[in-house]
């Protein structure tokens, strides 16, 4: 299931992309300051580049670029 980023609070989206993108193995060596790979994700997000992914099978959200999303989450 797809969630619109613009239907969550600020605070929460804040919160769930910061813990992206401070994942286990999704730095790999990166140095890039968190708030500038926080804004990374923001942009692809609004830009429809990148889109949040909620399976309830599991009770998880994660971030997706579109083109890893099965098309049939977009029907």
């Amino acid at each position: 299931m797809l969630i619109p980023h613009d239907q969550l609070s600020p605070e929460t989206l804040t919160l769930l992309i910061e813990d992206f993108v401070t994942r286990d193995g999704t730095d790999n060596g990166d140095e890039t300051p968190l708030q500038t790979r926080v804004e990374r994700v923001r942009h692809a997000l609004a830009k429809a580049q990148a889109f949040i992914v909620f399976d309830p099978e599991s009770q998880q959200c994660t971030l997706m670029l579109k083109h890893d999303i099965p098309r049939e989450l977009f029907d």
